[in-house]
């Protein structure tokens, strides 16, 4: 098999997932229109065989690199040899399995040196793909179960989607270290400590008077603002009160 240079490794969000995508494709088409050809090499009276799927978008049945460690994750090994030994179909669906996690392993190892956000724009962008397996045994991905209030809370979540979007583009321009933007990033301050604090850290906006805050300064945490449907800011929550009171 044909080993990649680390001089030529995707770095980026967007060079990975190209990446990806062009293993991607390459396995799926050996699991279904090659499927034949795939098939008759995987021989069990050869070696303990790998499929691998290459940048070019090719694929291949070989043995495993000879490196160790080897420069890149391996495929699972040996699938050949229960090729006879299963149903024909549970076979390619056994196979699917284990193609995805390689694949995965593939973009997380090249992913290894970025940050949270990137990562996770990353494993966005690979989710809205369908998996080998799902490809392979004709299943779809399921759908979340729309609920009763579905219709507010949509609109709600893509409110709190577009502030976790806006946190991360925060950071990333952050990454890029450019200078020009520099005045830009000093004008986000936090409405609680009024200073803009470590670049990986979560930020939140209150939907009333749309100021800015650090998650740790208001105890909010990315997890918990996904569930919020209209964050109020300690200053707001207040006024609110005395409102009511």
């Amino acid at each position: 098999m044909a080993s990649n240079s680390s001089s030529n490794s995707p770095r980026t969000v967007e060079e990975i997932f190209k990446d990806f995508s062009a293993r991607h494709a390459a396995v799926l088409r050996a699991l279904t229109g090659d499927v034949e050809e795939f098939y008759s090499q995987c021989d069990p009276e050869r070696d303990n065989l790998c499929l691998y799927g290459h940048p070019n978008e090719s694929w291949e049945v070989a043995v495993p690199a000879e490196e160790v460690p080897p420069e890149l994750p391996e495929p699972v090994l040996g699938i050949n040899f229960a090729r006879d030994g299963m149903e024909r179909r549970d076979w390619l669906s056994l196979v699917a399995m284990h193609t995805d996690s390689w694949l995965l392993s593939v973009a997380f190892y090249f992913g290894a040196r970025l940050n949270r956000n990137e990562r996770s724009r990353v494993f966005t962008l690979i989710n809205d793909l369908p998996t080998v397996f799902e490809a392979v045994t004709g299943r779809k991905p399921l759908k979340d179960k729309p609920s009763v209030d579905s219709g507010k809370k949509s609109k709600n979540n893509a409110k709190r989607e577009k502030q976790i979007k806006a946190n991360q583009r925060l950071h990333e321009e952050s990454d890029d270290g450019d200078e020009g933007n520099e005045d830009e990033h000093e004008e986000t301050l936090c409405g609680s400590c009024g200073t803009n604090g470590n670049e990986d850290e979560f930020w939140i906006g209150c939907d009333i008077c749309e100021r800015w805050f650090h998650g740790k300064c208001v105890k909010i945490t990315p997890a918990k603002a996904q569930s919020i449907k209209e964050y109020r800011c300690p200053s707001c929550s207040n006024k609110r009160a005395k409102h009511m009171g």
